[in-house]
């Protein structure tokens, strides 16, 4: 049911949030540590093991479809809650944080690309020795 898939991405979200709260405390920072990239981290890794298991239904993942297809305007408006002039007032510190997590992340997309490429049928034939064929 679709219930279900919107219910699996409460959970996440509910864990990603807590997790998040918690790393905060951890690191002395008064506010959530990355909850919702957490959140997010968890419905994709999560939700692909269900889904190789069989465990997750067609009506299941459209209701993780549904809410990933708006994902992006509630990220947005997670941001707009951010105090972006206090960052900018605070130093160059975090500036230069999101600097390097913008420029890692434009850097992982290649790695990303080579490790979800499948390797064709006909160059996994060739690397094989004449005896194995």
């Amino acid at each position: 049911m679709i219930i279900y898939g919107v219910a699996f991405l409460a959970l996440c979200t509910l864990a990603g949030l807590f997790i998040g709260e918690l790393l905060g405390k951890l690191l002395g920072v008064p506010a959530n540590v990355g909850g919702v990239g957490i959140a997010m981290l968890l419905l994709i890794f999560v939700g692909g093991y269900l889904h190789k298991r069989g465990l997750m239904g067609d009506k299941s993942e459209q209701g993780v479809e549904f809410w990933s297809a708006i994902y992006i305007p509630i990220v947005v408006a997670m941001a707009a809650q951010q105090n972006v002039l206090g960052a900018l007032s605070g130093g160059p510190m975090a500036i230069l944080a999101g600097v390097a997590a913008v420029v890692l992340g434009f850097a992982m997309v290649p790695v990303l690309d080579r490790l979800g490429q499948k390797k064709p049928a006909a160059a996994a034939d060739k690397s094989l020795n004449p005896a194995q064929r």
